[in-house]
């Protein structure tokens, strides 16, 4: 089993390759991803850090660019001020300026990581690797100066660092105090999973902490109890790419709760719920412990993994009704057309088969980012990483015009990245915080409680009590070898599904296969349980993450990111068409053996990856699927708007852009043709005098005046994005 942490520390995917040139902005990201594995498990915080490294890394490289414009330097960002007068120009002409950026570069980073992980439990650790890669590059710790009015380049990259860094103290994450919450109070009592049922849920609508003693987080770091909700004031946070507009301010027990690209409510259960939202919510939610029924390798059920039937989704459901046309609710997967050729090769994708029993242990894992991981912000950086590092991948930006610098391309494509995670987190932290919805651990075990809600004519009917489904919901009668002493159990819930830790030792398969010995007392398997003891998919030092599911931070998170790396490498394809990564044979799962054989992660584009890692959260018992398509739908526009921001700092439009007119549009553009041109200027003279609204009456006084003229001769030249 410990070749998977090789592999993850090591080789975290087969593309990566031998001989493809890579600077010195990719060695500290490999750094920092392995500061990340050795840190407590807290995506929202570790985007932010891959942010602000790669926001210094940038600014560094771009201090010394005719065209780029940095993105704090000289600039006002997030409520903070940053002076800067510039690289002097009389050491312009005495600098190797490749060699400057990189010191720049080095210098900035290995300042911003020092800080950021003081606190680590894996300082040790981490600061050994910064500090190896910092001295294996000639660099010297004990320069300190920040000073960079002397031209030094080792002292405007420790400017940037100190100024990154107090951008970071007031950016709205409560830093100072180690990002602790400041008002959240959870609604429900602890739930101790390791007692049968839900007795000290209040409003099953709500989030719930869980009692477990010994928690071991997805980084693998041990604490004494189930830590508080993570981050759920996380969208007061200062954005790289949202607009203000796209954030409404909502009151929840008398705080106010910034909430980013608000995708709605989840779907509720009772009280003055409607029957729609109340019979998708347990639809929902039944269909996460039905999933968990395909966590038998040996029930002789294969799948096709590769690409030739994974991946290629059709678009996301707009509506809960069409969840059922995207979702297969009994089988697992979705509705996924898989690729007919892979375009680099011309020719068909080989098949995988491989039981499914497999396939669905292994995503929950892989993709859950634990233990000994960089959890999902990190884990797409390494998929970056991976990318440039395959033999046909080139340093083309967005894939047009010829190869840049590698140095170049990294600092650009880490601060698109790093925006477009860090962006994910506030939006989908926001969501968690103001809606603060349950997990499947309480849902089922609270609907459990109440009965059956299928049949009223049927024995323990609730309105609130779960749906029954033949083959994986069903109730126990007096046959029942669940049952129990007296038939204590009768007419309580029972499911098949995945049997839960306590059951590792006992596995036998119901269905008479050949199970190998070595094999079969070392997983839980596939069979029926009490529902009152239902588990995700999970250590039972782990079991559920630690903040509310709605929305699914993997789906936000790997959307926005399969959105960065398809803008910015030009190509929805990995290179060569094919992503993989090897998971051998017993020796891959952490707290199961397995799997049963060797299987290989595929994936040919950068979307069927971030699906796949939507879908792994559903088969790990971790998300329904409400809190899966939303994520997605905001990850989409998490990415696409870190392309266009990023892209405007490095044309060096970002300080000269349009903002919109008084009618809608590009302000400035008043024949309405997209662009600001001389045209324009034309158009207003033309109709100058006419009284009245008009397009060309940018300051609304119903005159196309003189003022109006003198605003558009302002702005004239300003880039309509």
């Amino acid at each position: 089993m410990r070749i998977r942490l090789l592999l993850v520390l090591l080789l975290p995917f087969s593309l990566l390759a031998q001989g493809e040139e890579h600077d010195i902005a990719f060695e500290w990201i490999e750094a920092q991803l392995k500061g990340i594995r050795v840190d407590f498990a807290r995506p929202p915080i570790h985007a932010r850090n891959l942010y602000h490294v790669s926001l210094g890394m940038y600014d560094a490289w771009a201090a010394y660019d005719d065209v780029a414009e940095p993105m704090l330097l000289g600039h006002t960002l997030g409520g903070y001020t940053s002076e800067f007068d510039g690289v002097p120009e009389f050491v312009l002409p005495f600098l190797d300026i490749p060699t400057a950026r990189k010191e720049a570069v080095s210098y900035a980073a290995y300042r911003i990581l020092t800080h950021r992980y003081t606190n680590s439990p894996g300082v040790v650790q981490a600061q050994a690797r910064f500090d190896s890669l910092f001295t294996a590059n000639g660099y010297d710790p004990s320069l300190t100066s920040s000073n960079y009015s002397a031209g030094s380049p080792a002292a405007l990259g420790n400017y940037i660092a100190e100024e990154v860094i107090a951008f970071g103290m007031q950016d709205g994450a409560n830093e100072v105090f180690d990002y602790t919450n400041l008002y959240y109070e959870p609604f429900n009592d602890q739930l101790v999973v390791s007692d049968p049922g839900n007795p000290t849920v209040t409003d099953p609508n709500r989030w719930q902490p869980l009692a477990i003693n010994g928690f071991v987080d997805q980084s693998g770091q041990v604490l004494e109890s189930a830590p508080p909700f993570q981050s759920p004031e996380w969208g007061w946070v200062a954005p790289f790419a949202l607009d203000d507009d796209q954030m409404v301010m909502y009151e929840r027990d008398n705080e106010m709760w910034p909430t980013w690209l608000d995708p709605g409510e989840p779907v509720y259960i009772g009280g003055d719920q409607t029957v729609a939202s109340d019979s998708m919510y347990k639809h929902h939610f039944s269909m996460v412990s039905i999933w968990q029924s395909h966590h038998d390798p040996f029930n002789g059920v294969t799948i096709d993994v590769s690409p030739a039937n994974i991946g290629n989704t059709p678009a996301f459901p707009e509506t809960l009704e069409e969840y059922g046309d995207f979702y297969t609710y009994f089988d697992g997967g979705d509705a996924g057309e898989g690729h007919t050729m892979n375009p680099y090769t011309g020719a068909p994708y080989d098949p995988q088969l491989v039981p499914l029993g497999d396939y669905a242990r292994v995503l929950a894992e892989f993709w859950a980012d634990g233990p000994d991981s960089e959890t999902p912000p990190g884990h797409w950086f390494s998929i970056l990483n991976e990318v440039m590092s395959h033999p046909e991948f080139t340093h083309d930006w967005m894939g047009e015009g010829g190869e840049i610098d590698p140095l170049e391309y990294e600092v650009k494509a880490y601060l698109t990245l790093g925006g477009a995670v860090h962006d994910a987190a506030i939006a989908a932290w926001s969501v968690k915080g103001y809606y603060d919805y349950t997990r499947p651990i309480s849902a089922i075990r609270y609907m459990a409680d109440q009965g059956q809600s299928s049949d009223p004519a049927l024995p323990s009917y609730s309105p609130n009590g779960i749906p029954l489904y033949p083959g994986f919901i069903e109730l126990v009668d007096d046959t029942d070898s669940l049952a129990g002493d007296g038939g204590a159990n009768i007419g309580k819930i029972k499911v098949y599904t995945w049997r839960g830790p306590d059951y590792i030792d006992t596995f036998e398969s119901e269905n008479g296969l050949d199970v190998p010995v070595d094999t079969t007392g070392n997983i839980a398997g596939v069979g029926w349980i009490l529902a009152e003891n239902w588990w995700p998919y999970q250590r039972p030092s782990f079991v559920t993450p630690p903040f509310a599911g709605y929305v699914s931070g993997h789906s936000t998170f790997s959307r926005a990111a399969a959105e960065v790396l398809t803008a910015i490498t030009g190509d929805p394809y990995f290179p060569g068409g094919m992503g993989e990564f090897f998971c051998p044979k017993d020796d891959f799962l952490v707290f199961e053996i397995g799997p049963s054989v060797d299987v290989t992660l595929q994936w040919a584009t950068y979307y069927d990856a971030s699906d796949q890692c939507s879908l792994s959260r559903i088969w790990g018992g971790i998300h329904p699927v409400t809190d899966d398509i939303r994520g997605r739908q905001m990850g989409i526009v998490c990415g696409t708007q870190a392309v266009e921001m990023a892209n405007a700092y490095f044309s060096g439009s970002i300080n000269n852009t349009c903002g919109v007119g008084p009618y809608g549009g590009c302000l400035g553009d008043l024949d309405g043709d997209g662009a600001q041109t001389v045209e324009d200027v034309l158009y207003m003279l033309a109709n100058f005098g006419h009284i009245g609204p008009h397009p060309a009456d940018i300051d609304l006084d119903d005159l196309v005046g003189t003022t109006d003229l003198l605003i558009l001769l302002g702005i004239y030249g300003c880039q309509c994005l």
